[in-house]
């Protein structure tokens, strides 16, 4: 009868060659690549891990037709964002703020999961000044999470977001942490 057991270097061998898989491949999932910059004309400071493309683009926002500048890119299945507008006039701040939230969740269906006060040094503090987490589908059904802040410095109004199919907390920390309103 053969003893079919293997010696214990053949055991270490086949650990060794896990062991080797196993890092190459965690090396294949790189941590993301963060860079800070400064989006032309926004007056911010962000991080983003990947390059950013601009876009500017009409929008109507809270019965406001204006101008709203974005960069946007994506990395690892996760979009990164940030735009800006002008709101015009102070008053019209918290029904811009208010507005911009209500299209995010309602662009996913979302619900939210998470909500306190924005805090982004710089700003200017606003009852309607809120970062939000939430889930929600895209159009062809498939899930999503999105983590969005939305601030304003004067009537310049602000909107970061994430949007993924699983967002890391930690993702989401580096890139809203990153924000810095500058004069």
């Amino acid at each position: 009868m053969t003893d079919l057991t293997p010696s214990p270097k053949a055991v270490m061998a086949r650990v060794a060659l896990q062991l080797v898989a196993a890092i190459v491949l965690s090396a294949c999932n790189s941590s993301l690549d963060w860079r800070q910059m400064q989006p032309e004309g926004l007056g911010l400071s962000a991080a983003f891990p990947c390059r950013p493309a601009s876009h500017a683009r009409q929008v109507k926002v809270a019965g406001l037709s204006t101008e709203m500048t974005l960069y946007a890119c994506t990395a690892q299945d996760t979009t990164f964002a940030v735009g800006s507008l002008d709101a015009g006039e102070p008053a019209r701040v918290g029904d811009v703020l208010v507005a911009l939230r209500a299209a995010a969740l309602a662009n996913v269906r979302g619900q939210v999961r998470t909500e306190g006060l924005a805090n982004v040094p710089g700003m200017t503090p606003h009852p309607s000044a809120l970062e939000t987490s939430f889930d929600g589908s895209l159009p062809d059904g498939r899930p999503v999470q999105e983590a969005l802040i939305v601030f304003s410095r004067g009537t310049r109004v602000y909107q970061a977001t994430l949007v993924g199919g699983k967002l890391s907390a930690e993702v989401v920390r580096t890139f809203l942490d990153a924000l810095k309103v500058i004069a």
